[in-house]
């Protein structure tokens, strides 16, 4: 059985479930963690604080590096003020998991 990952591959790209950690000391994709509730997240920590958007913008620009697409498409759906948020990161699904499968292993 394939181990769980926090993203699934939609129309038009990727949903991915993240764990943000602000003011973190660092902007980095950390692994994927399974919750209490089963449920896997994406454990990724930024230096930004959590006002006025600044924790989410670095996490859009994070999860654009990590995934090697434009900042442009990556979009929050979920969470704006929560820390378990979800991105639909926009562009060829498997790729885009391809690519984030490659930073959760770097991490």
């Amino acid at each position: 059985m394939a181990e769980a990952r926090p993203w699934s591959v939609v129309a038009g790209g990727l949903v991915v479930a993240v764990r943000l950690t602000p003011r973190g000391g660092r902007d980095a994709v950390e692994g994927i963690e399974r919750r209490a509730d089963g449920a896997c997240v994406l454990k990724a920590r930024v230096r930004a604080a959590p006002r006025e958007g600044e924790a989410n913008d670095a996490l859009v620009a994070l999860l654009a590096r990590a995934a090697h697409v434009p900042p442009r498409h990556v979009t929050l759906v979920s969470g704006m003020t929560a820390r378990i948020k979800r991105v639909m990161i926009a562009g060829d699904g498997p790729t885009i998991a391809a690519a984030l499968e490659r930073a959760v292993t770097a991490a």
